[in-house]
């Protein structure tokens, strides 16, 4: 893999590693270990052990980072300019369903700034990786290391949107049905798949043309923004226009072509 550099072939590998665990629990619905950590917010012992599969093997080949994990919370480490960011499994509904869409996100920050990630969609053996600065990149299930680049679509009406909606318990609601009713009325199509780190490393690869949600976690789309942002896409904070909306969790992202459109449609 010439294009991942020592940093994210540690990633990768520990991404491999939490995956064994997702793979030999999918598809056991009726056998899961689930509790609950809020209204319709769901964890499961899968999601749990991966996590520390993931932990163990970064914590070995990186000792002194600090940890942002989305079960486990923060850890810090002797190395304060580096955090991984970890969520074991984005999709975990889709995942409690034997829906095959979830993937494992890892980002990872040098000086409190965003600078690698790697998407695994494990079910479909896809590996999405980037560093800032040296481009966005693909490996397939056939070991061959694609360069991703978004789409420099302009036409709103041959345009897919994805996004993501409030669920039981979530504020938000309203407000979403609104946006989702300007978006709706002059996309090709709309997407709401359950995985945000999916949908940013699609858009990357120009599987969908633009993406937003509200309240989201920054485990859900720590990878993902540079992923997204070294394929050429644009991202920012919904409502401030902010180049970091890890804090607020309301996002959106598409090419630079596409994105002052979008925004128009969700304001």
């Amino acid at each position: 893999m010439p294009n991942a550099s020592p940093l994210v072939s540690v990633m990768m590998a520990a991404a491999r590693k939490g995956a064994r665990v997702l793979a030999r629990d999918f598809g056991e619905v009726e056998n899961l270990q689930v509790s609950r950590k809020g209204p319709a917010d769901f964890v499961t012992a899968s999601d749990r052990m991966a996590e520390e599969k993931i932990f163990e093997s970064l914590r070995h080949d990186r000792p002194g980072y600090g940890y942002l994990m989305e079960e486990r919370g923060e850890v810090g480490g002797s190395d304060k300019t580096h955090r991984f960011i970890i969520d074991p499994l984005d999709g975990t509904l889709n995942f409690m369903h034997g829906n095959p869409h979830f993937a494992i996100s890892i980002g990872v920050e040098r000086e409190g700034v965003l600078h690698a990630g790697v998407i695994y969609d494990l079910m479909r053996d896809e590996m999405f990786f980037a560093e800032t600065g040296h481009g966005a990149f693909l490996l397939d299930p056939r070991g061959v290391e694609k360069r991703l680049r978004v789409p420099n679509r302009s036409v709103f009406g041959e345009c897919v949107i994805a996004t993501g909606s409030p669920w039981l318990g979530k504020p938000g609601h309203a407000t979403f049905l609104k946006e989702l009713h300007k978006v709706m009325a002059r996309a090709a199509g709309i997407r709401r798949n359950g995985s945000a780190a999916l949908d940013l490393a699609w858009l990357a690869a120009g599987r969908h043309d633009g993406f937003w949600e509200r309240g989201l976690k920054s485990w859900d789309i720590a990878a993902g923004i540079v992923i997204a942002r070294e394929a050429g896409a644009l991202v920012q904070e919904l409502d401030t226009g902010d180049d970091n909306p890890l804090e607020s969790g309301n996002i959106v992202c598409a090419g630079k072509a596409l994105l002052p459109e979008l925004l128009e449609h969700l304001t």
